[in-house]
């Protein structure tokens, strides 16, 4: 195995960190696999709701090219080691959720960190905030 991809963490890694026990649920069916569910979400939505908001970037372009480029790589060795490419792109993933929770936590604090100073935080950027947690909660629940 490629030794860069040795020391990431797995999806399994960041599901186990929230230290919440895991509940199955066998009684109840997976809404995600179920395409009448998507069909009643979609006929649902509010009347009158907002217009979808273009997304927000939620990386810098760098990093995200090299995601991309890690994701290219990784796809082109399936052919060779299907069983090693799936492990890569499990840490891939892993690693770009928690560069997402970083992200996030470190936005958090910084406008925490200025309330507790009894600073101002501005409309403006409290509105960039919410729209980008917004951003990530919709393509997250995209159906």
């Amino acid at each position: 195995m490629d030794e860069r991809w040795a020391e990431q963490p797995t999806t399994e890694d960041l599901a186990r960190a929230g230290e919440r026990p895991r509940v199955e649920r066998p009684d109840q069916p997976d809404i995600a696999e179920s395409e009448a569910a998507r069909a009643e979400i979609r006929a649902t939505s509010a009347p009158g709701a907002a217009a979808p908001v273009e997304a927000t970037p939620l990386f810098e372009a760098d990093e995200a090219e090299r995601f991309r480029s890690h994701w290219t790589e990784i796809q082109a060795g399936f052919v060779d080691e299907p069983r090693q490419a799936v492990e890569q792109a499990d840490k891939l993933v892993a690693q770009i959720i928690k560069r997402l929770a970083e992200i996030f936590a470190d936005e958090r604090s910084r406008l925490e960190g200025q309330w507790a100073q009894g600073g101002d935080v501005s409309t403006e950027d409290l509105r960039v905030a919410l729209q980008r947690y917004r951003s990530l909660f919709d393509r997250l629940l995209s159906v």
